[in-house]
């Protein structure tokens, strides 16, 4: 076989080989030696899923990631300053295990719903829901308004916008679609982690340089593994189903909301100006006046100099807006 090959086709497939093998190693090595950080806890549907607290308070903040994120690890640390946090890897991420049922808003939320009342993780709640995440801390807050005091939405979705994408955005997500699957190819072969050493997630958001590396280290663990990529696609092929079971959740009463509305979709990458980013900003506008019809007592705040990843250019943002929510329950 290697006699029909190049030098350069041999040394590429060497290569390869030594970097799956090396990913292999250093999964297993990870899963010796490097525990959760908080407690994994097994649920009706027999699935082990992970949930880490921290902090003290009377209220507890529980955030959702957004779209393949598990964000929360960079925001826990100044958000245990305010309250008690918990923050939980859905399934398929962190140190969760994958699922076979459909990674739709109301799935994810009857397995969250379950893993508090397992925890004993006592409301009353502050929800913190970021992209897609807002979609189920809303559907949470709608099915247990008994349990969530106030509710903070991220750069959040709202279905009217996200069921009528132009042609263009529409484009785009099918492109991420399919993309996730590529890269879990890649994840499984071990290149994700070779790129995450050698720093190229910084490189693409240097921001994420300002956290502290064991926990930016949590973020990329989750990352290096297939199935995270796997369900990053099986969450979006089930968009437009969540979409549709959020619907009934378009009446919050009075609950306290704040939403915080990046100042663009995307920044260019490298200077580069994608056509598609004019429109996906237009759906984000039309999305965000939806989001403040949600309850009679919505606040929202332009976070200036932010992407999507507000959690990343600018958490403070999210920190003052808990703060702020916390606050105004005592008074």
């Amino acid at each position: 076989m290697f006699n029909s090959l190049s030098p350069l086709q041999t040394i590429e497939i060497i290569g390869l080989a030594a970097t799956t093998i090396y990913h292999q190693l250093a999964s297993y090595r990870d899963r010796q030696s490097a525990p959760p950080p908080g407690q994994l806890f097994t649920t009706s549907d027999r699935q082990v899923r992970h949930l880490q607290l921290r902090g003290s308070g009377k209220v507890t903040v529980i955030i959702d990631a957004s779209l393949g994120g598990v964000e929360g690890y960079l925001l826990i640390n100044e958000l245990a300053k305010v309250t008690k946090v918990c923050v939980y890897d859905r399934s398929g991420y962190g140190w969760s295990e994958g699922s076979l049922l459909p990674r739709t808003s109301q799935q994810i939320v009857d397995e969250l719903h379950e893993l508090l009342a397992i925890a004993q993780v006592a409301p009353p709640y502050i929800l913190v829901g970021d992209s897609f995440g807002s979609y189920n801390m809303r559907l949470y807050a709608h099915q247990f308004p008994g349990e969530v005091v106030g509710l903070v939405l991220t750069d959040g979705l709202h279905e009217d916008g996200m069921l009528a994408l132009p042609w263009s955005v529409g484009l785009l997500k099918a492109f991420f679609t399919l993309s996730f699957g590529f890269v879990a190819i890649g994840a499984a072969l071990g290149i994700v982690r070779i790129l995450g050493i050698l720093g190229v997630f910084e490189l693409i958001k240097p921001e994420l340089k300002k956290f502290p590396r064991a926990d930016l280290q949590h973020v990329k663990r989750s990352f290096y593994a297939a199935r995270h990529w796997l369900t990053m696609g099986q969450e979006m092929w089930n968009l437009d189903n969540s979409g549709r079971q959020l619907k009934v959740a378009k009446n919050l009463g009075d609950l306290p909301i704040v939403s915080i509305k990046s100042q663009t979709f995307l920044r260019p990458l490298l200077g580069i100006k994608f056509l598609f980013l004019p429109a996906a900003d237009r759906v984000r506008d039309r999305i965000h006046l939806d989001l403040l019809k949600l309850s009679t007592n919505s606040t929202q705040f332009c976070a200036d100099n932010t992407s999507h990843f507000v959690w990343v250019d600018r958490p403070e943002l999210i920190i003052s807006a808990v703060t702020d929510l916390c606050l105004s329950l005592i008074n």
